[in-house]
């Protein structure tokens, strides 16, 4: 159930990261912003592993500051990084000293932090009735260049002709590329128009449903966590 998930998916995650540990010293876990994943959140961060050698960090982030209320870095801190999960440390993907507003420069920026922290031991997905997924929407204008698994690049920027009313700014955004370097992908469906979705990206690969790049892939395995 939708009250079930966020409990049982946090377990999954919390025991990943614990094996992570105890066989290399250290875990990365990279997680999604927005609402969605508030409730796994609370149910992670209360999880008794060794914070302390977990790195974290995201998908794709809004270009604005990293203390802006729209920051899925501010919503990491308020949400995630409390109770035992502090002892984590956060790679955030916008720096504050180059122009913030812009999604190439960070880009570039944030490719480098990525490249450092490693590949992601868990990496949590989102995904939007309009099939996107981290900011690999449907309209957006250097999609090809995002989906590109030749890419090098371990972001790129998008700016959206018409973004999100509720979230109008550039973005940074993992290429499919990397997003595909991690061990383990989780993407968790709640909801009928999203469920909705997810049965038309099962069907075959199409640019107007950038989840279905991630589905139909081998190179990493995905779990499907779905509320009924």
């Amino acid at each position: 159930s939708a009250a079930e998930l966020p409990t049982a998916l946090a377990h999954d995650i919390a025991t990943r990261l614990q094996a992570a540990i105890q066989d290399r010293g250290r875990a990365l876990l990279v997680v999604s912003g927005g609402k969605s994943p508030i409730a796994l959140f609370e149910a992670l961060r209360v999880h008794d592993i060794d914070w302390s050698k977990v790195i974290i960090t995201l998908v794709d982030e809004r270009c604005v500051p990293n203390t802006h209320p729209d920051s899925n870095a501010h919503l990491v801190k308020q949400h995630l990084l409390q109770d035992a999960a502090h002892a984590a440390t956060l790679v955030p993907m916008v720096s504050e000293t180059i122009d913030v507003s812009n999604a190439t420069q960070q880009a570039a920026w944030a490719s480098m932090q990525l490249e450092t922290a490693g590949s992601a031991d868990v990496l949590v997905l989102g995904m939007g009735a309009d099939g996107h997924t981290a900011s690999l929407f449907p309209d957006a204008p250097n999609l090809a260049q995002a989906l590109d698994l030749h890419n090098t690049q371990g972001c790129v920027g998008i700016n959206l002709a018409h973004p999100p009313a509720n979230a109008p700014y550039p973005r940074v955004t993992q290429t499919l590329a990397n997003l595909l370097t991690a061990k383990h992908i989780v993407l968790p469906i709640s909801g009928d128009d999203k469920r909705n979705t997810l049965q038309r990206a099962w069907s075959h690969v199409q640019d107007a449903l950038p989840v279905s790049h991630v589905l139909h892939q081998t190179l990493t395995p995905v779990a499907v966590w779905i509320a009924t």
